[in-house]
């Protein structure tokens, strides 16, 4: 028999019944009959319905792992986010410490060519001051050769002795 033939005898059996009366429409039925046709109509059942049944069951196993897949999609997007972010934040710190020393460099550049200039002033002013007092050194001489060398005539003299 097929599931169409075992319903239809479900339908006359609950036809067939008899009433229970002040029970609201309750009736009785003959519990091991209908047993017996509930197996048949599981035995009976269409191959498709199996197959339904098999790919429902598969379903919710496949739309879990959909689901665990994507979760964990998102966790290491997430992950790979955070990554690129601290990475981010690693080279924005470097730049910043460079922009820093650079900055640090340029100033103590700025100190040595100050000092390195201060210095050559300071060599130059004393140098010059010695070259100053040297000077009058020299020009003092120079004069107390002019006021004490003997007169034009004992010039010539001194040269021949020179020679």
């Amino acid at each position: 028999m097929n599931v169409e033939e075992l319903l239809t005898q479900i339908d006359d059996m609950v036809d067939k019944a008899w009433d229970v009366p002040l029970s609201g429409g309750k009736c009785m039925i003959e519990a091991d009959r209908l047993r017996d046709i509930v197996d048949d109509i599981r035995a009976n059942l269409p191959s498709e319905i199996r197959q339904a049944q098999t790919v429902v069951a598969d379903r919710a196993e496949i739309v879990a792992g959909a689901k665990r897949e994507a979760e964990a999609i998102v966790r290491k997007a997430e992950e790979r986010a955070q990554a690129m972010i601290a990475q981010e934040e690693i080279f924005r710190q470097a730049q910043q410490r460079a922009e820093e020393m650079l900055t640090r460099a340029q100033q103590k550049s700025r100190e040595m060519c100050k000092g390195a200039s201060d210095f050559a002033d300071d060599v130059m002013r004393r140098s010059e001051e010695a070259l100053v007092g040297r000077l009058s050194e020299i020009r003092q001489a120079r004069q107390m050769l002019r006021t004490n060398a003997p007169k034009k005539a004992a010039a010539p003299a001194e040269s021949s002795e020179e020679s």
